[in-house]
């Protein structure tokens, strides 16, 4: 089996914390400075791209790593630091062969233009969710990894005891009070989008295609306590750019731009689609009821981030927080922006409370110059508009953050937030505990990482 080797490169998603690490490691003996809480226990998790293999290093693509989980299990006041790589099919074939198999997203082109559909790599590098005492690894062009905890061992591929039909988008919503799972999945030929409800046992119990005019990259979905909500916005995939060794989506404004409300366990029947204006969306808040209607807050920004148009402003693609009202016996449509002066993404907030009213909101900060990283976390409050924001300092960079209750904790901000944090002057990683009720205040613990944390995408918190 061969060994990867280090990158020679200048393409920014191979360099600096965006470098992969090779090493799998597990170590309890780490330097803390502040104290580790006792009141919480649990497992800290992120999950990024960490490619072992990389075809070519000037078109490779974030999204294409393979996944590789760093986990920070806290219990008793202490803890341990482990990553592991999401032993994937594909993954296990290469490193048995030696080298790269599987094409990254930007050489995608090549094959179409010859007529050829390259082989795709499902790498459960994107995000995880924790569903029926089973933590899942998921990227949405394929089947979720089931992982175990707190060893991050990779299980397998899990397809809800044969019940699962489409693939899994990266962003599924769990319903915490009927311990219902709401998932889609989203295809570049029809069917466009399909939806599914898993049960509380683990079984999908409902599916259902609905209808989209074009295939988009449609990353994130909400829910409420009787509804699902999905965004049909105008990124889309343009194989002709592909061919032409353009990137994999492109803004298409004449897809237009709305928002599909539909019951719980609805069909294409009784969605009901809403008109807003041009914009886009990664990630969501929260979604809930309030008498007749559904309040969506996401993050909001003019133009789709992932796409590469000469010309167009970074804060043009960067998200701001963002609330819009759909009244389901009227129609009306009311937008209004939360925040005007943060850019962010990846909104969090008590997962207790995902689909059910929230007060707070915790959202990882942009510093825009000289390139779009996250420098900070801010607190927003849905009740009185205030904005916290906790700042890590010069050189430093985080990602996204989780709300980590306390044990007995007896208001929604009651605990701990917890994160990343990687120091750009040194090299060094941090996994960050801050006091939620003492937002601004230096972190209660930093756990200082034994080796690096490259910039991963999503964060979950497991409690034992």
């Amino acid at each position: 089996m061969a060994e990867a080797t280090l990158l020679e490169t200048d393409n920014p998603h191979l360099t600096g914390n965006n470098a992969p690490v090779y090493d799998e490691v597990t170590v309890t003996d780490m330097e803390v400075i502040g104290e580790i809480p006792d009141d919480i226990s649990g497992n800290f998790l992120r999950v990024g791209p960490n490619p072992y293999y990389v075809p070519d290093t000037d078109r490779y693509h974030i999204f294409d790593g393979d996944g590789m989980i760093h986990g920070v299990h806290i219990t008793n006041g202490g803890a341990t630091y482990r990553n592991r790589f999401i032993q994937s099919p594909a993954l296990v074939e290469e490193r048995a062969k030696g080298e790269w198999i599987y094409p990254g997203i930007n050489m995608f082109g090549d094959y179409l233009a010859k007529g050829e559909m390259p082989g795709t790599k499902n790498s459960g590098n994107t995000a995880m969710v924790f569903h029926n005492d089973q933590l899942f690894a998921m990227m949405e062009g394929g089947t979720p990894y089931r992982i175990s905890l707190p060893e991050l061992e990779t299980e397998g591929e899990h397809d809800f005891n044969g019940t699962l039909s489409h693939a899994f988008t990266a962003h599924p919503k769990v319903d915490a009070q009927s311990g219902e799972m709401m998932t889609f999945g989203y295809g570049i030929t029809p069917p466009f989008l399909t939806y599914s409800v898993v049960d509380k046992s683990g079984r999908a119990i409902h599916t259902t295609e609905l209808t989209i005019p074009k295939p988009i990259m449609m990353h994130d979905c909400a829910i409420t306590e009787n509804y699902t909500v999905f965004p049909d916005l105008p990124l889309v995939f343009d194989f002709e750019k592909m061919m032409a060794g353009g990137g994999l989506v492109d803004w298409d404004s004449s897809n237009g731009c709305r928002i599909g409300i539909v019951p719980r366990s609805g069909d294409d029947s009784s969605i009901r689609w809403f008109d807003i204006e041009e914009s886009f969306l990664f990630h969501v808040a929260n979604s809930w009821e309030e008498g007749d209607e559904v309040v969506f807050q996401a993050c909001r920004s003019n133009r789709g981030g992932i796409e590469s148009v000469d010309g167009v402003d970074v804060r043009e693609t960067l998200g701001q927080l963002h609330e819009w009202r759909f009244n389901m016996k009227t129609g009306a449509v009311s937008s209004k922006a939360m925040d005007r002066e943060y850019f962010c993404d990846f909104p969090r907030i008590n997962d207790e409370l995902v689909g059910y009213k929230n007060r707070y909101i915790y959202a990882a900060r942009f510093r825009v110059e000289p390139m779009p990283t996250f420098e900070g976390e801010i607190k927003y409050d849905n009740t009185t508009g205030d904005i916290q924001v906790h700042q890590f300092g010069e050189h430093r960079e985080s990602g996204e953050a989780v709300f980590v209750p306390r044990k007995g904790a007896t208001a929604e901000d009651d605990g701990y937030v917890v994160c990343f944090v990687y120091n750009a002057e040194d090299g060094s990683s941090e996994c960050q505990i801050i006091d939620a009720q003492r937002f601004e205040d230096e972190p209660v613990a930093r756990i200082k990482i034994p080796q690096r944390v490259p910039h991963g995408f999503h964060a979950a918190w497991v409690a034992d």
